[in-house]
């Protein structure tokens, strides 16, 4: 499979950020890092679809933060949900929230992590654990900008830009129709391949 880094070279344009502050809690001195760091100011202002692969412990969740501060929506909220440690039953009212009595215990609205997100950044972690059913209602979101709370009718705009990050391959789980196509690809807009520890011995 190609180096989905080098993938970004006519995609975005070099600028440069003053500060390094956004990397000050990861550590990552080496080579390896430095060109993650690199790619990161790039593609940070782009506003676009990022898909964040790694292995777990190669900090994902800190690079997604990073790429939120050196945004122009810095100000904004950084919303984060672990698809994978959330409860399947639970997930779809964390990503849209819900109305009233949708469901047992629903005593009143109550917003999701896309409607929270709004003006900033939502880190879909873990996002290849995701069901089929709610893999369609994401698609939606990222094709449409729109979704309903559990129980509701009022369809909500959200702007939200997303960062998605996954563990698995996420190529090979499309080619056992374990994650739609079309999903992988609107995800897939600039893929980040984070380096191993391995590959990471100098930090």
């Amino acid at each position: 499979m190609t180096d989905p880094n080098l993938q970004l070279k006519n995609k975005v344009i070099p600028i440069k950020i003053q500060s390094q502050a956004i990397f000050k809690d990861i550590i990552g001195r080496g080579p390896a890092m430095q060109k993650i760091f690199k790619i990161v100011e790039k593609v940070a202002v782009s506003g676009t679809t990022i898909m964040l692969n790694g292995e777990t412990g190669t900090g994902k969740g800190l690079i997604a933060r990073a790429i939120h501060l050196a945004s122009g929506s810095k100000d904004k909220p950084f919303v984060q949900i672990n698809c994978g440690a959330t409860p399947e039953a639970l997930l779809e009212s964390e990503f849209f929230g819900y109305r009233r009595g949708a469901f047992t215990g629903a005593v009143s609205d109550k917003p999701g992590k896309f409607e929270l997100a709004k003006g900033g950044t939502i880190f879909l972690d873990e996002i290849g654990d995701m069901s089929a059913d709610l893999q369609v209602k994401v698609l939606r979101v990222l094709e449409e900008g729109e979704f309903e709370r559990v129980g509701g009718n009022e369809t909500i705009k959200t702007d939200a830009r997303i960062i998605a990050a996954t563990h698995r391959d996420l190529e090979e789980e499309v080619q056992k129709r374990n994650f739609r196509e079309d999903l992988f690809y609107r995800l897939y807009v600039i893929p980040i391949m984070l380096p191993t520890l391995k590959e990471r011995k100098s930090d």
